[in-house]
């Protein structure tokens, strides 16, 4: 993907940062920002890791399945830095990345980065656990979080609700071309999602006949909740002769 500018950068992960808040991470969405700016230098690649993280052990979770890149990177070792090759992890979606990220924060060796009370101690933990092996990563993330302004997004990470309708169902993630672009609802086992939300992002026509969600003329089965008209992914992607996938292990709504 092309290099963005840095508002296109942090509107394209802000959704997935902010989703992963409310999901109850300990990362702030300020750090989590900063860092990913750092790391992918404003770039993101097709394989969404945005933070460096390795192969390591090799073992896979819901998040990262065992897809991997090769490529070059540096490290600061002995007071110089030194490029090397390195196996990265590859995600499905920026979403599957933040969450195996915090599955990583959630060791004991990051306890101080999760007890962290504001941004710029969590930046200064993060280096301080080991994280990185640039001395001056702390300060660099503070820089990057007062420059940009990021502390907004921390103050939009509020408690997920439930629409009338829904209360026994899960809250599922949407993502388009790896980024976040809304959520929806996982009901007995089938994926509903916001159809004009979602439909018009995709450049569909959104109607509504009074009982039924239209989607390019079409009327689709669907629920209405608090004057938003759900329909199932698959109905509405069919019309746009497109495919999706769904990730069980990781509970998300890939469309493609």
């Amino acid at each position: 993907m092309a290099k963005l500018t840095r508002d296109q950068f942090f509107a394209a992960i802000a959704p997935a940062a902010i989703l992963v808040g409310q999901e109850g991470s300990h990362l702030f969405p300020s750090v989590r920002l900063a860092q990913s700016l750092l790391e992918s230098g404003g770039v993101i690649h097709a394989w969404n890791n945005l933070g460096g993280i390795k192969v390591g052990s090799g073992r896979t979770n819901a998040y990262w399945q065992g897809a991997a890149v090769i490529k070059g990177t540096w490290e600061y070792v002995d007071g110089r830095n030194v490029t090397i090759k390195a196996a990265f992890r590859a995600y499905k979606s920026i979403y599957h990345f933040y969450k195996d990220l915090d599955l990583l924060m959630n060791i004991s060796r990051y306890e101080r980065v999760r007890q962290a009370t504001t941004p710029e101690q969590q930046a200064q933990m993060l280096y301080a656990c080991g994280y990185a092996t640039d001395p001056a990563y702390a300060s660099k993330l503070i820089s990057i979080i007062n420059q940009y302004g990021l502390k907004k997004y921390d103050n939009l990470v509020t408690p997920p609700r439930k629409t009338r309708g829904f209360e026994a169902a899960s809250i599922i993630p949407i993502t388009y071309q790896g980024q976040v672009i809304g959520t929806g609802y996982l009901l007995n086992g089938t994926p509903w999602i916001p159809a004009r939300k979602i439909g018009e992002f995709l450049g569909m026509k959104i109607g509504w006949t009074g009982s039924k969600v239209t989607v390019n003329g079409i009327e689709l089965e669907s629920m209405l909740s608090e004057s938003t008209g759900y329909v199932k992914v698959r109905d509405l992607v069919n019309v746009r002769s497109g495919t999706f996938q769904w990730d069980e292990r990781a509970q998300v709504v890939m469309i493609d």
